[in-house]
């Protein structure tokens, strides 16, 4: 399902992100522009249009809002360093492995609040990225990353446990360099991972609210 870049009604102007509607049954309304007083009735309508495209669930964002807080997402950085003793195998995702790698993570995203669904449409790019990998010890998988030059843009473990080797195996990658991410505020066992592999706060990217 196709996103709307600009949906306009008499109340102001917001994009809808519809692309997880089949995935997770959710939307997405970004707040570009509102009348005055009007956040209320801008919100209602783009949710109702959300909803009978399908959505179950829809979240709401325009800076500081007034609606019930479902989650912050936070931007993270960190000097990438390695403990070589928990430096793992990296395999690089392939035409024949891609996939796998999708449904793997988009398995382990289910449940995480606000992440975003790889879609089959993605996956050329992704291979094409030349950063997706899956991270083996002895021939076992541990876990799954993606990253943009210095930038993770996901990370799962597949092994209870495996996070920590996970992300010592990517920052292999990009040694000494600074690394970003962003997480949710929700997603509390993960930021103690980033945290005590030295990643900080550095600012909040977004607020989302439910409808």
């Amino acid at each position: 399902m196709k996103d709307i870049p600009v949906f306009p009604t008499e109340y102001g102007v917001a994009s809808l992100v519809l692309r997880e509607i089949p995935y997770r049954k959710e939307a997405y309304i970004r707040v570009q522009d509102v009348q005055p007083g009007m956040m209320e009735q801008l919100v209602a309508e783009c949710t109702g249009f959300c909803r009978a495209a399908g959505a179950e669930k829809i979240y709401w964002s325009a800076g500081e809002g007034d609606g019930k807080l479902h989650t912050a997402i936070y931007e993270m950085q960190g000097t990438a360093w390695i403990d070589p003793d928990k430096v793992e195998h990296l395999f690089p995702v392939t035409e024949e492995t891609v996939l796998q790698w999708r449904q793997l993570l988009n398995e382990k995203m289910m449940g995480v609040d606000n992440a975003a669904t790889v879609t089959y449409n993605e996956q050329q790019a992704l291979i094409e990225s030349g950063g997706a990998y899956f991270v083996h010890r002895d021939g076992h998988l541990l876990g799954l990353g993606w990253l943009d030059g210095v930038k993770l843009l996901a990370v799962a473990a597949i092994e209870p446990g495996a996070g920590e080797r996970v992300m010592h195996t990517l920052m292999s990658l990009v040694e000494g360099q600074t690394m970003t991410l962003e997480v949710a505020s929700t997603n509390e066992r993960a930021i103690r991972l980033y945290e005590k592999l030295g990643f900080i706060k550095t600012r909040e990217v977004r607020k989302w609210y439910r409808t």
